[in-house]
């Protein structure tokens, strides 16, 4: 049988074990075969799997080019879908708990069939847990 597709996402971090401890918080699993002192792997799913890597360690990946600070830039933004939204509201509250940013963004507010909020992580990534109700969806 052929193993699911899955999407590795690799951020760098400033502290590694201080982002390690804010992702468990919001519910991503550590797994100890993918993790060192240079790097860590945790699961959102069996398909979905955040590498967390210092500044030193992802330098190996870069091909010579800057790394960016994401406090100060944005590259790209992770959206994370949710049954319902108390659990938006949980996942929400958690980040907060453990040292997110957490705020609301106007245009997800106009559309009546999306429930999100903006996270942003310990070291800016952002990443926006949706309930989205698709009976409420606009039909064309």
């Amino acid at each position: 049988m052929q193993k699911n597709k899955q999407i590795y996402i690799n951020l760098i971090v400033e502290d590694l074990e201080k982002a390690i401890k804010f992702y468990e918080a919001i519910g991503f699993v550590k797994n100890p075969m993918f993790s060192n002192e240079q790097a860590s792997g945790l699961a959102w799913s069996e398909e979905i799997v955040i590498m967390l890597l210092t500044t030193e360690f992802a330098k190996n990946f870069t091909d010579n080019k800057e790394i960016s600070d994401p406090r100060k830039t944005v590259s790209a933004m992770y959206c994370i879908s949710f049954n319902s939204k108390e659990e938006v509201d949980e996942f929400v509250k958690k980040a907060e708990i453990a040292g997110g940013r957490v705020y609301k963004n106007a245009f997800n507010d106009q559309h009546d069939f999306m429930y999100s909020f903006e996270v942003e992580d310990l070291d800016g990534y952002i990443w926006e847990p949706v309930y989205m109700n698709m009976s409420k969806f606009p039909q064309n």
